[in-house]
């Protein structure tokens, strides 16, 4: 719970030089910490969600920390900045604009993207964006803009950029937001993958062709919620998770996984809407360097958004109600964003296509922290049978150790 006491902050990966950038060098980079805040403590909040409840409405939107008319970034005339936007929030997606000036997205999650140029942005809780903005319009102080999206509520917060030598205050008309979740999905549905881009590699972002691979796996998860023992509980595929005292990857690791969880504890298709929360740690298996697909259901009235640690997947198709085989017919197969995170519309699905070609225990988990906090992600475990040092490394001499793997003589070191 320390990110709603603002235990956050950027961390900023450049291309290396070898690696050419599909844009110029800016004149100057900056860092847009966007998100809610709850003015109760983080162990308030923990103890709120300990007893079952809801942690409820945030109190405002903080950018960088302040909530308002804090001077940020300054801007000379006929430059070009770029600004790193990200939703560090607990609970909600946000739209960011500047007063008067376009942006022209470059890169998301890590990925170059077609650059297009936007009023405003849905940034949703988890997600980073870059952009570019040139100073070309009237030397004076221009609003950032942060304010809520699909609540009854409208809560926003700004900051100002000042152009050099500015004393001229900005105007107070702040530019309106988006209304409505089909405005945010059309977005969505505008973001492409620049093809010949590079990436961490020299060779295109488009050298991979992830279209044209045979799904091995089709994982369906869907969200729900109810109460466990009396207390409010979250869940995918009808199991809430609960953290074990051995670490997963260590129980593993030490080849005692047995008695700490079971694999597999839901299936690749969810339980009936009507089918009781179990809470236990939920891993699934999934076989080394498989090509599979997962369905993100969301059968609630709110917004929800993912994350999934150790790789970027491709948000290949998003739509409203229950997904079919059928929907494969929407999938965009050519150019879609190599991503982290992904949102998922109320009462719509998002998918998403990975090579699960990292060894490891990886979470997949919901941003919205009171839902993962209380249960609503899993682990996925992936395994080489070589063990081998080219596919994952051996554990380090320093690892703190915990449970049950304490007295146990460390494993053989992969080779």
């Amino acid at each position: 719970m320390h990110r709603a006491a603002g235990g956050f902050g950027g961390l900023r990966i450049n291309s290396r030089l070898l690696i050419p950038v599909p844009f110029d060098d800016p004149a100057d980079d900056y860092t847009v910490l966007i998100g809610d805040w709850y003015t109760k403590s983080h162990k308030a909040l923990a103890g709120i969600l300990d007893a079952g409840r809801s942690i409820g409405n945030p109190a405002g939107i903080l950018m960088n920390g302040s909530p308002d008319d804090a001077p940020l970034f300054a801007m000379e005339s006929g430059k070009t900045y770029r600004y790193r936007i990200c939703n560090v929030g607990l609970k909600l997606s946000l739209n960011f604009r500047i007063q008067n000036h376009l942006m022209k997205l470059v890169e998301m999650d890590g990925s170059h993207t077609v650059q297009n140029d936007y009023e405003s942005l849905d940034v949703h809780v988890g997600q980073c964006f870059s952009v570019l903005v040139t100073a070309n319009q009237e030397p004076k102080d221009y609003y950032m803009v942060a304010s809520t999206r699909f609540t009854k509520y409208m809560l926003t917060a700004t900051g100002i950029v000042r152009y050099a030598g500015s004393n001229v205050p900005p105007s107070t008309e702040l530019p309106a937001g988006p209304v409505g979740w089909a405005w945010s999905l059309n977005q969505w549905r505008s973001l492409r993958w620049n093809l010949t881009a590079s990436a961490a590699r020299p060779n295109p972002q488009g050298s991979y062709h992830y279209g044209g691979i045979n799904i091995t796996r089709t994982i369906k998860l869907a969200s729900s919620v109810g109460l466990v023992d009396g207390k409010r509980r979250f869940a995918l595929n009808g199991v809430s998770h609960v953290e074990t005292q051995t670490p997963l990857k260590l129980a593993e690791y030490y080849g005692i996984a047995d008695k700490v969880f079971k694999y597999d504890s839901i299936s690749d298709e969810p339980p009936a809407a009507s089918a009781a929360i179990t809470a236990a740690p939920n891993v699934l298996n999934a076989t080394f360097r498989d090509y599979i697909e997962i369905i993100l259901e969301n059968p609630e009235r709110s917004i929800q958004s993912y994350h999934l640690d150790g790789y970027s997947f491709f948000a290949v198709g998003m739509g409203h109600g229950t997904w079919t085989p059928a929907s494969r017919k929407t999938y965009n197969l050519l150019d879609a964003v190599s991503r982290h995170t992904i949102q998922v519309y109320p009462r719509s699905w998002s998918a998403i296509m990975l090579t699960f070609d990292n060894a490891g225990m990886w979470s997949l988990r919901s941003e919205l922290w009171e839902r993962h906090y209380l249960g609503q992600q899993l682990y996925i475990s992936v395994l080489s049978p070589a063990r081998s040092l080219r596919d994952e490394y051996s554990i380090p001499d320093n690892t703190l150790l915990c449970g049950d793997v304490t007295t146990l003589p460390k494993p053989p070191p992969y080779v």
